[in-house]
């Protein structure tokens, strides 16, 4: 090697040496997953946890919302009218997520301002339901407290967070209860981690709940052909009848 490329040479390592710690990634600061990304649900499901583990590279507090696929829900107020209760006001609903639930470490108002809290969808006060232009009545807000109540009674929302355990320093899990009744769909599950008041990293994971079995292929039968189905399902009825008719005249 000639003098002349020497500096060139130890240029270059020089460089090199300094650049080698940027040129190796740096850890995720929040790394999270699910212990089962599909629930199957066949006729003897009776509702099932899964398992929200992950880790983090320092202090912070993790929150973690878990959302179901959106559809439209009508509301309907009844009157009683001459001893009969009927449908008098209704209001429907835009995009209202079939499931919502809330993890933390602490309470959510320790975590977040309420501003950070709206700007993320974080806890159930923040959720915004859209209302059908159409629809009028005089007070919306009791038709959005009367929905929220009927999701929790049914334990599609949960309004108090439930727990985030850390097992040492940087270590986590939750548990996520579905019920039987859970709708099936693309659910998100989204992990983020706080410090001082702000979101410094975010994950979101997917998770699949799914019919399967006999129930799937009624299930999916009644969709697609609900005018055979329905007549099928009267045509039973009729069967029913006529047989319980039968066995109470011999009796």
């Amino acid at each position: 090697m000639t003098r002349a490329r020497c500096p060139i040479v130890l240029a270059a390592a020089i460089a090199a040496l300094l650049l080698a710690p940027a040129a190796v990634p740096r850890a995720a600061p929040l790394v999270a997953d699910l212990s089962n990304h599909l629930i199957a649900i066949t006729t003897d499901f009776t509702g099932t946890e899964v398992l929200l583990f992950g880790a983090v590279d320092g202090p912070g507090d993790v929150v973690v919302v878990v959302r179901g696929p959106v559809n439209d829900v009508a509301v309907r107020r009844k009157e009683r009218i001459a001893g009969i209760w009927v449908n008098r006001d209704s209001l429907e609903f835009v995009a209202v997520p079939s499931f919502y639930a809330v993890a933390s470490t602490r309470p959510l108002d320790d975590i977040l301002d309420e501003a950070t809290r709206r700007r993320h969808a974080i806890g159930l006060d923040t959720l915004q339901f859209t209302v059908m232009p159409d629809d009028d009545v005089d007070d919306p807000d009791a038709f959005r407290e009367a929905l929220e109540r009927i999701k929790m009674d049914q334990l599609l929302f949960w309004r108090n967070p439930l727990e985030v355990n850390f097992l040492g320093d940087t270590l986590f899990r939750t548990d996520i209860w579905f019920p039987s009744n859970v709708p099936i769909g693309s659910y998100v599950v989204e992990v983020l981690l706080v410090r001082e008041g702000a979101v410094v990293s975010a994950q979101t994971t997917p998770l699949v709940i799914s019919k399967i079995g006999i129930g799937a292929d009624i299930f999916e039968y009644a969709h697609r052909r609900a005018f055979f189905y329905g007549l099928a399902t009267v045509a039973m009825a009729l069967l029913a009848g006529w047989i319980a008719h039968l066995v109470f005249r011999r009796i």
